[in-house]
């Protein structure tokens, strides 16, 4: 049974607004202690945000090939040393507590949707962080292209495709794509500033229409919300692929950030390192 979110306790929760208010220490305090569990667009514009995976070391080197094999939807960006949940070279970071929100895999399947990972924390335990689309959204933003979904405050619409990735190891399966409708006039002005950031997805990898990659009605994604706006469906790769590449993995345990709730590092966002 998947579990309900709720750390938090009886402290005062902060609305999206709220926290968007706040230092970008500020907001990871306020994810660390449960104040904040939502998703983190439009959250410290100017830094890398991160899709998080987190599994046994036996499987760590197969992933990270699989990694660097499919780019577009798994930009890495860092891997964590064995077993140590803190990860300075991300800024000051607790790999168990500094995501919204964590969702728990075992045998492949989800087991359950937790706001704090310490207690399932092992020795073993290596942890990646692969680059995010919410990074280049600020500057889709400043060159004039709206963000529907950071307007109104809901998660980008994200979809399964017939797109495969490469295989390595017990790691594989399809991709998924995030999507944002972009003014058909902007949509060139999108693909150029995109793919300034090749570790947070890049340039897109699909424009138009939507079933020439399997998905039949983007009204309803497979995460998300369904989109706002109007205009010109473009697809970037998502980090929500190494969510089903490990669940095909079928690992005894693997836990990933729940979809649209990201690590927020340090990292600037104009800064291509693996750390």
């Amino acid at each position: 049974m998947i579990s309900t979110l709720h750390r938090g306790g009886s402290r005062i929760v902060l609305s999206q607004v709220e926290i968007g208010r706040l230092t970008l220490t500020q907001q990871r305090m306020a994810i660390r202690s449960g104040r904040y569990q939502e998703h983190t667009a439009g959250l410290a514009a100017g830094r890398l945000q991160a899709n998080l995976a987190i599994l046994p070391q036996a499987y760590a080197a197969d992933f990270e090939a699989f990694c660097r094999e499919n780019p577009a939807p798994c930009p890495l960006v860092g891997k964590s040393d064995a077993g140590n949940p803190i990860w300075s070279a991300l800024g000051d970071i607790d790999i168990r507590t500094d995501v919204p929100a964590y969702n728990v895999y075992r045998n492949g399947e989800l087991h359950d949707t937790v706001p704090d990972i310490t207690d399932l924390w092992q020795p073993d335990m290596v942890a990646f962080a692969l680059g995010c689309s919410f990074t280049f959204e600020s500057a889709l933003i400043a060159g004039g292209i709206r963000m529907p979904h950071i307007e109104g405050n809901t998660t980008v619409p994200m979809y399964r495709t017939n797109l495969q990735t490469r295989s390595v190891g017990p790691f594989g399966g399809g991709m998924v794509v995030s999507m944002r409708l972009i003014p058909d006039e902007q949509v060139p002005l999108a693909e150029e500033i995109t793919a300034r950031y090749p570790w947070a997805h890049g340039a897109p990898v699909h424009t138009g229409d939507a079933q020439e990659i399997g998905i039949n009605d983007i009204t309803r994604p497979d995460w998300g919300d369904p989109p706002l706006g109007r205009g010109t469906p473009v697809f970037w790769g998502c980090g929500v692929t190494p969510q089903n590449a490990l669940a095909q993995a079928r690992l005894p345990l693997c836990i990933t950030h729940t979809p649209g709730r990201m690590l927020i590092t340090d990292i600037s966002d104009t800064e291509d390192a693996f750390v």
